[in-house]
């Protein structure tokens, strides 16, 4: 999917977080300033969450309670990260069961935390504000979700 600016970006995210619910990973992927923390911020939105969400790189983890009895957020930036050890010291198995859990930069980190994700990649496109969104299911959960499930 193409997504023309930051603000499509973050309305995408709205749309998006329709479709979660507690339990669900989303890994995301892509350059530095592709815009993963702008649909995180999008995703919050639609999950009316506790704000403001910014990029947790130096916390490497926020939970963002949710503000009307749903599932909280929990945000991860896995940029400063050194392997699988370093994520299992964050226990995000912990809360990953009752939680809709975002790990920006975690391809390669985070996919053993469940059997079930949707995977995200963002890439920018050349001289243009635009970006370009690929999502992968991957287990039963997302069996049946189309390549772009807000296109469905």
């Amino acid at each position: 999917m193409r997504v023309a600016t930051a603000e499509d970006m973050r309305a995408y995210g709205a749309r998006l977080a329709g479709l979660l619910r507690a339990g669900d990973l989303l890994v995301l992927s892509g350059p530095l300033g592709a815009g993963k923390t702008t649909l995180v911020q999008g995703i919050a939105e639609g999950l009316k969450v506790r704000g403001p969400i910014t990029s947790p790189t130096f916390v490497i983890a926020r939970v963002h309670p949710s503000l009307r009895q749903g599932p909280p957020l929990v945000h991860v930036d896995a940029y400063r990260l050194g392997g699988d050890l370093e994520v299992d010291d964050l226990d995000l198995d912990a809360s990953l069961e009752e939680s809709v859990t975002v790990v920006e930069w975690g391809e390669g980190l985070v996919e053993g935390l469940a059997d079930d994700r949707l995977e995200i990649h963002i890439d920018r496109e050349a001289g243009d504000e635009a970006r370009l969104v690929t999502l992968r299911g991957v287990g039963p959960r997302w069996a049946d979700t189309p390549s772009d499930p807000l296109e469905a």
